[in-house]
């Protein structure tokens, strides 16, 4: 059963002068540990496609913000929400602390996908109620097994 929906675009040229104006320290804020750990390694060798993984990775959170109804109000918080990367490329969300605590106790499960252009980042969350406790796959605290940190698009030499 769907539990909320929600979906975010966002202007990578606003979030390109947010990391202008405060650095670094905007990247801390939104990322989690993994996703610093790639938009490091994307900027360093690609500028541009690190400056896109941070406005994707921004724009996932606030759709999933939305999907759970509680924008960006404690238990939900940048840091504790990561969108991470399966070994495939699909991207699966990742929850730490509180808010995977709460998420696991209204017994939720999340589905998202992101996309970008040279201006524009878009994401799309689905949270669903599941039915059958043992059904539960979409979300944990460490990525799914054989997942990994996508660096390049397929063919790229990372």
């Amino acid at each position: 059963m769907i539990y909320g929906i929600g979906t975010d675009i966002c202007d990578v040229r606003r979030i390109s002068a947010t990391l202008e104006r405060q650095g670094e320290r905007f990247a801390r804020k939104v990322l989690g540990d993994a996703e610093f750990a790639v938009w490091q390694a994307r900027s360093a060798r690609w500028p541009k496609r690190g400056l896109r993984y941070l406005a994707t990775r921004f724009s996932a959170k606030e759709a999933f913000s939305k999907a759970i109804g509680l924008g960006m109000r404690i238990p939900m918080s940048w840091r504790l929400c990561e969108i991470v990367n399966q070994k495939s490329g699909k991207p699966v969300i990742v929850l730490h602390g509180e808010l995977k605590s709460w998420f696991e106790a209204q017994g939720l499960t999340a589905h998202v996908t992101v996309t970008d252009e040279t201006d524009y980042a878009a994401s799309f969350v689905v949270v669903e109620r599941i039915t059958d406790p043992h059904a539960r796959h979409a979300v944990s605290s460490l990525p799914p097994e054989g997942a990994h940190f996508v660096l390049g698009r397929p063919g790229d030499k990372t």
